[in-house]
């Protein structure tokens, strides 16, 4: 099995679960790729759960890798806007065997059919989903939907 051609990704702050499902299939994404280390949310709509429930309703399959988020150091400097020490703890991160292994997974559902990386900020810059596919998809053609 190959990589992808395409990677999308996606942020839903200031979005609800309806947008956000909108935005992904008026893109073609057939799959939810959920890269937050923890899947939940004070937001309505966008815990593991509920997410994957409304996301298979509309169509679109739901993967969550828990190794591809950001440690807690690494949420606590993103917030801080500390975005220098975001990427070199998230960078520690993937050197872990089970960022390794998932990974490897996130390439190969990507190469399956359309996919989109998915954490909550809006700003692809001001998350990991940015360093995360410059480092395993550093090739790859990269599609940033804003909801």
């Amino acid at each position: 099995m190959t990589g992808p051609a395409r990677i999308f990704t996606i942020g839903y702050e200031g979005a609800t679960q309806a947008e956000l499902v909108a935005a992904l299939q008026a893109a073609g994404v057939e799959r939810v790729i959920d890269v937050r280390a923890v899947p939940l949310s004070r937001k309505p709509g966008f815990s593991k759960n509920v997410l994957a429930a409304g996301l298979k309703e509309a169509g679109i399959d739901y993967v969550h890798l828990k190794a591809l988020g950001t440690p807690p150091a690494g949420r606590e400097a993103a917030r801080k806007g500390r975005m220098d020490e975001m990427r070199r703890i998230f960078a520690a991160q993937l050197e872990t065997p089970e960022a390794g292994m998932e990974a490897a997974q996130m390439t190969a559902l990507a190469g399956e059919k359309p996919s989109a990386l998915l954490c909550f900020e809006r700003d692809p810059a001001g998350c990991h989903r940015t360093p995360l596919h410059e480092t395993v998809l550093p090739d790859v053609e990269v599609v940033d939907l804003y909801v």
